[in-house]
């Protein structure tokens, strides 16, 4: 890392706790502060971009008030270090789960239970049965809506592989559970509802009605983080550029018909560009008021 002379680092602050000057470190970088962790006598010296001193002081501040908020535990996810603010030593199993349920509200669990519920029912041997209950409509009318309402929704929740359920669900758990601890349930809640809807409707218009998996709804999420973090950065909701590079690469690759599976490309277009516009509209209405 090269620094030019207005951008030299200088001592900021001394943290006796590795894991929470950790912490605090790799959310200064994920605000573009550039921090750097020095190992001294009593602790732990966090040095900062001289030029934005100021205003990592202020972030400090902040900081020490809320050192649990999901902001900082989301910066260091990112930044791939999974730092936890205690003193104790737990076992790797028991630090897993606590991560996984901190991170995670109830309807980032419900949704991300019920995927695998259906997967293990489907691995049981009950996949044609489950797969006709949940699938889309074969023929969309209104009389099919009000008689199975579920079908909408339904394709969302079921998936055709451990690899396909694994990479849903991690994004789901990731992304979703980031939404609803920083926005609430209620944005959750529409975002995935308007997600699956929109992509699931456009993937049967395209294919038909066999199709199935949560990719729609991770696409609306990257979508929704992406833009949010975007227009609103101070609410701490933000996903980094090469994910976004990757996982837009990923959609190209699909439209290309480059990849060894099929793909819903479809769906996941449509995921990422309802999920784009709901932050822009959500981000306007927020200003506004």
């Amino acid at each position: 890392m090269s620094l030019s002379a207005d951008e030299q680092l200088v001592a900021l602050v001394s943290i006796k706790q590795h894991n929470i000057a950790l912490l605090f470190s790799n959310y200064l970088l994920s605000i573009n502060i550039e921090a750097k962790l020095e190992n001294e006598d009593d602790g732990f010296v966090l040095y900062c971009q001289s030029d934005k001193f100021t205003l990592a002081k202020e972030a400090f501040d902040e900081f020490i008030q809320q050192p649990h908020h999901q902001k900082y535990q989301q910066a260091a996810w990112h930044s791939g270090e999974v730092t936890q603010i205690n003193n104790d030593h737990p076992s790797l199993i028991s630090n897993f789960k606590e991560q996984f349920f901190a991170h995670a509200g109830i309807v980032t669990l419900v949704v991300f239970s019920a995927c695998w519920l259906v997967f293990i029912g489907s691995l049981l041997g009950w996949q044609r049965t489950i797969f006709s209950g949940v699938q889309f409509y074969h023929q969309l009318g209104f009389n099919d809506f009000i008689a199975e309402p579920w079908r909408l929704l339904g394709p969302a929740f079921f998936h055709f592989s451990w690899l396909h359920i694994a990479f849903n669900s991690m994004w789901w758990w990731q992304l979703g559970g980031s939404i609803e601890r920083i926005l609430g349930k209620g944005a959750l809640i529409n975002l995935f509802l308007i997600s699956a809807i929109f992509s699931n409707l456009g993937q049967f218009i395209v294919s038909g009605p066999n199709f199935g998996g949560l990719s729609g709804v991770v696409y609306g999420l990257v979508g929704y983080v992406w833009w949010y973090g975007w227009l609103a950065p101070e609410k701490g909701l933000f996903i980094s550029k090469p994910i976004i590079g990757f996982l837009l690469f990923w959609l190209l690759l699909g439209f290309a018909d480059f990849l060894p599976v099929n793909m819903a490309n479809t769906a996941h277009l449509l995921g990422l560009i309802s999920g784009c516009a709901l932050a822009a509209v959500k981000i306007r209405l927020m200003k506004r008021g």
